[in-house]
């Protein structure tokens, strides 16, 4: 079996295991206390926040550890938030956070306060103008993650940061996916991480607060983690987390390289094997390990569990779903297709033999699950003229990717300048059949009011 789902969560590295194995024989009593078994917790403690500091690039007593990644992103908004009250209650936030930062925001809005919202690009960074057009005198807080968890794409977080700075409000960074592979630059104020994204355990999250940041850490306080995080620390996973740390950014730059060369050859042959296929997020600026493509005409579902079926973990932002009816937010977002969406995100150590033992199997799995949907195959209508009356293709109550197939089927029918009107009550739909519009050089008139659903109206040019 082959695991490529790293960005949801990689494989224990080895000095993990032998740090969480060895810290639960000496690291089980309350660092809080005095005597000698305290006092050595204790030591493992404060040993395990340098080096997470160092890593981080912050200093020991800026960093504190909570249960979870998510955790740590809602302690620092909440915290930063709610010290800097008294500037005013605006959030800024990029289009393709995390849903930890979103569902902060909707909590934060729901009490009150505003939120911005920037708009990525079809790569998926933010445009920096638009961020930095979006502070105002009344903004408290603005987030943005270092890297994005599904497509991959780097954001420009030091340019971000200065605009931030020159303005007075703190940044914060969700760098839960970047971290292992090196050190957030810029002059960020706030950053989060988790620990089982770079090959420590789960249930370990760390959050640093630059001194100097305006912070009030929000409900019931304790005298651990500096009161930012109440509750008694899972020293010994805290333990493998930081030593695991240390090991990924060790190797960090050889294995960056080798995977940057695995995951270009994905980006590189997929569209050559398999067609009609949208490889997305930054060609460049991207984590070495990712890579994010779809498939039109496919059920992401099947995909997944046909891949699966074939001994490969992969994950997708497809609204193709059994869990979703709506695309991924970040795709979305990025305007680029969702029907049959797959993520690629290999773990440290993957061999070359693995990935093209995957590029040997996608062709048919893909070729497969269309043929069951009954998927076009790409031809070339002669059909030229006029057509005033466009022609309907009724795909209420069908979910993604029917809309799209059936708008695939019939485009050839139409004259050139003819239009097409797709009904569809499927939310997918109002991503998808702009981005096949995209994909097959057609062009996307737009969305109309229809008694259920919408009328998306295509007009064929070739």
């Amino acid at each position: 079996m082959s695991y490529f789902d790293a960005a949801s969560a990689a494989p224990l590295h080895p000095v993990a295991r032998q740090a969480l194995l060895a810290s639960l024989d000496e690291g089980w009593a309350d660092p809080a206390r005095l005597y000698k078994e305290g006092r050595r917790a204790r030591l493992l403690l404060d040993a395990a926040r340098e080096a997470a500091a160092e890593a981080v690039g912050c200093r020991p007593d800026e960093l504190v550890f909570t249960p979870s990644g998510t955790a740590a992103v809602h302690t620092g908004i909440a915290g930063a938030l709610a010290g800097r009250r008294r500037t005013g209650h605006h959030l800024i936030v990029s289009a393709v956070e995390h849903s930890s930062v979103l569902h902060a925001g909707e909590v934060h809005r729901d009490g009150g306060g505003t939120v911005t919202e920037v708009a990525v690009d079809r790569s998926g960074a933010v445009r920096l103008s638009e961020f930095a057009g979006a502070l105002r005198p009344d903004t408290a807080l603005a987030c943005l993650q270092s890297a994005n968890h599904e497509v991959g794409t780097l954001q420009p977080v030091a340019e971000a940061a200065e605009a931030c700075r020159a303005a007075g409000v703190p940044l914060l960074v969700d760098a839960a996916q970047s971290l292992g592979w090196g050190p957030v630059e810029g002059g960020w104020s706030l950053l989060a991480a988790s620990a089982h994204k770079w090959g420590g355990p789960s249930g370990v999250g760390l959050l640093a607060v630059r001194k100097g940041v305006r912070f009030a850490p929000q409900g019931p306080r304790d005298e651990r983690e500096s009161g930012r995080v109440p509750g008694f620390e899972n020293l010994p996973a805290i333990v493998a987390a930081a030593a695991s740390l240390r090991a990924v950014r060790a190797e960090a730059a050889q294995e960056a390289a080798r995977l940057r060369e695995l995951t270009d050859r994905i980006r590189a042959r997929v569209p050559e094997l398999v067609p009609d296929v949208e490889v997305v997020g930054d060609p460049e600026r991207r984590l070495p390990g990712v890579v994010t493509f779809s498939c039109l005409y496919v059920d992401g579902e099947t995909v997944l569990h046909e891949l699966d079926r074939a001994g490969f973990s992969v994950s997708s932002g497809s609204s193709c779903t059994s869990s979703t009816l709506t695309p991924s937010h970040v795709l979305r977002a990025m305007g680029v297709l969702s029907e049959g969406n797959v993520r690629v995100s290999l773990p440290p150590g993957t061999e070359e033999r693995d990935v093209e033992r995957f590029l040997d199997v996608l062709p048919g799995v893909v070729a497969g699950v269309r043929e069951k949907l009954g998927a076009p195959v790409s031809r070339t209508a002669s059909v030229t003229g006029e057509r005033d009356e466009a022609l309907v293709v009724d795909a209420l109550g069908r979910r993604c990717p029917v809309p799209v197939i059936e708008l695939a089927k019939v485009i050839g029918d139409v004259p050139v300048g003819g239009l097409v009107r797709v009904l569809a009550d499927d939310e997918a739909a109002r991503l998808d059949i702009p981005a096949w519009c995209e994909m097959r050089g057609q062009e996307y008139v737009g969305e109309q009011p229809a008694d259920r659903g919408a009328a998306y109206v295509v007009r064929r040019l070739s």
